[in-house]
This record gives structure tokens, sequence and C-alpha cells, in this order.
């Protein structure tokens, strides 16, 4: 079964989440223009509107949102939430041309190629809207001006399989060239995965590109998408994976352990999410938001909370107090394209061509319509 992960929410939170709506009966205060409305309230407006709302998320398999589509749902009832699951790199394409085409779908948007976001604003093609709770999120993680917020916080190192690694797991990138790991690897194609990517940038300006030779050298298992590492891994299939998540608290029963190097390089990203300014269901989209914001959600989630006033899992630190984290570089990583592109080709002659076809499948110009 595969392990919950990028996007979904902790074991436990479709109960927790179900509970939201009665926690959110009361006002809050106003901040600069921060939402004042209940859950309460703006479910009943989402209601009002028609109960729809469509939200592009990136990630890399269909299913991959279920769970948290199901925790929406079950929190209010009523409300048929349709996320459309794609790598971002193809979203924020599909967006921009359903933009210059008047073809708008989604009334949500929520993916890792943060660069986008800024751009949109400036283009007017954003909702200036700050949810509850948006004061309370890491400055690093928000728009000023409310046109994007971070909505969680997601984190790619190394994972492994306790059943397979052993008494002595990988603890860093110089670990994953022991011969013991030989034909034992998983990772995602990095010059398909812009997240991937920097991670490998992190790791090979650390360790350098001989590094990488050396690495590719263990007979590397390549695949598309960051699930289907987390998926072979947990399967026992691959005792490795490099670059991609894994639960910082793992539910009873989960083989995969994630890897926080205490100094060698890892990566993590708050996924921002923003209201399109002609979003179809606008009064859905504020719920959506304000729901991901609520303390109950960003409590539930499998990694960290983009909130400075949500505890982090037993044993670790918010993750802005981890500077091998990487949290702003990736963000002027994603900023600088022709410093990414150079380095994706680089790496290319390393790793080779990536190759499959896309594992969310091929969706079109406008998936989701209705």
């Amino acid at each position: 079964m595969p392990v919950g992960r990028r996007q979904i929410l902790v074991a436990g939170s479709l109960t927790a989440a179900g509970a939201a709506l009665g926690a959110g009966t009361g006002h809050t205060a106003a901040r600069d223009g921060e939402e004042t409305k209940s859950l309460s309230q703006l479910y009943r407006e989402a209601k009002t509107e028609g109960g729809v709302l469509t939200v592009y998320a990136g990630g890399d398999t269909a299913t991959q949102q279920d769970g948290n589509k199901a925790a929406f749902e079950k929190a209010f009832p009523g409300i048929s939430l349709n996320i459309v699951v794609d790598y971002s790199k193809f979203h924020d394409a599909r967006i921009d041309n359903q933009l210059a085409t008047g073809t708008l779908v989604p009334d949500v948007v929520q993916l890792q190629t943060l660069q986008d976001f800024p751009r949109w604003k400036r283009e007017g093609a954003l909702l200036p809207y700050k949810p509850a709770g948006f004061s309370r999120v890491h400055p690093a993680f928000k728009d000023p001006d409310g046109a994007w917020t971070g909505i969680f916080v997601d984190a790619f190192s190394t994972v492994y399989n306790v059943d397979k690694a052993g008494s002595n797991p990988p603890g860093s990138a110089r670990d994953l060239l022991d011969p013991r790991w030989k034909g034992k690897i998983v990772s995602t194609y990095p010059n398909d995965d812009d997240a991937v990517l920097y991670l490998y940038k992190t790791i090979v300006d650390t360790h350098g590109w001989d590094w990488l030779r050396r690495f590719v050298a263990q007979d590397v298992a390549w695949v598309r998408g960051t699930q289907e590492p987390a998926n072979r891994v947990e399967a026992g299939t691959a005792a490795v994976a490099l670059g991609t998540d894994g639960m910082l608290t793992p539910a009873d029963g989960v083989k995969t352990r994630f890897v926080l190097p205490r100094h060698d390089p890892f990566m993590a990203w708050a996924q921002r999410a923003a209201v399109f300014r002609h979003a179809k269901h606008p009064a859905a989209a504020k719920l959506y938001l304000n729901w991901w914001l609520s303390k109950q959600t960003q409590s539930d989630f499998s990694m960290w909370s983009v909130r400075t006033d949500v505890a982090p899992h037993p044993g670790y630190r918010p993750i802005w107090d981890y500077p091998n984290a990487h949290v702003d570089g990736f963000a002027a990583f994603m900023d600088d394209r022709a410093l990414a592109e150079s380095f994706r080709q680089q790496l290319t002659l390393y790793v080779g061509e990536v190759t499959g076809a896309p594992s969310p499948g091929r969706l079109g110009l406008r998936p989701g319509r209705r």
C-alpha cells in the first residue's frame, strides 16, 4: 500500500478534520485585512454558491490527493472537491494557456513551481486574499499582499525501508555510495522534477560532481514522479530512495523512514496556493484556503506546518530552524531559470534522458472542466 506522502494529511486526520467545522464557529480578530469569517460562515457561503470547487494540485499520481479530498469533504458535507493532480511544470503551462484563451478551469492552484506565483500576481491573475491565520504564516512563506500563501511544508531527502536497511541506515548522500546499496536505490529523475533537481544541486554543491558519477554507478533505478520511489521503498522492492518525502511521525505499520540529515543538505519548501481572480467558485476557494491554514489541518499534516504557532512533530524543530533545508534557496533556484536549466542539462549527461510516460497520465489542456 502506498505511503501517504506529498500533500497528504497524516493518519487520523479524516476524523480530526471533521471537527474543524465545529472548531471554527467564532470570529477571528481582524489583522491587516485577514479573513474574519468563521469556517461555518464560509461553509454556508460555499454551499450557497453551488458547493463545487476545482483545484489544480502539483503531484505525481491521479489518486495522490484522495486523502485530502476525503478530509475536506468530511469536514464540509455537500461541498464537492475536484482535485486534478499533475506535475507542476505541466499545470503551470496549462494554466497559462487557459488564461490566454479565456478557458480557466481551476478556482485554486497549489504548485511547487514557486516562480509562477509572483508572475501571475504581476499579471493580475490572482485574487489578493488573506485567510484566517495568515498573520501566523512564516513571512518567507507568503506574499505580503495575500496573492498567495504557503499551505504546507514539504521536504525531500533520503528515505529507507526499516527491514531492508538494517541497523545502519544511510544518513547522508555520501552513505549512498556504500557498495551495500548498489542495485537497491530508486530515485526520481532529477531532470524531470525541479524540487528533486534542486536537492541534487545542493548535494553536488556540497560533495562535487564526482559524487554524482559514483552515485549513478550504484545502478540506480530511475523513475518518473516522486510517489513511485516512496512506494517501492514501502513495498521493500527498493531499500533506499533519494528525492522523495515521508511521514515525520510514521503511522503504525509504515516501513518507510525519512532521513533528516544532521549536516548534509536536504531541501524543503512551502507549497504555494492561490485563488484566481476570475475563479468560478470564490467562496469555496476561500473556504479551502482557510481550512488548510486552520490549526487543526496544519497540525495533521505529515511534515511541517507553515504556521509559526503550530508545534512541529515531536523530535523536530520548525523547518526554518534547519539551515541545511535550504528553504530560501529553493525559491531562489526556481526564480533563476537559466541556472536551473544549465544544471539540468549538465546533470542529464550523468543521469541520461528522462524516459517513460508521466505518472499522472496525459491530462490534456483543460482537465477537470465541468
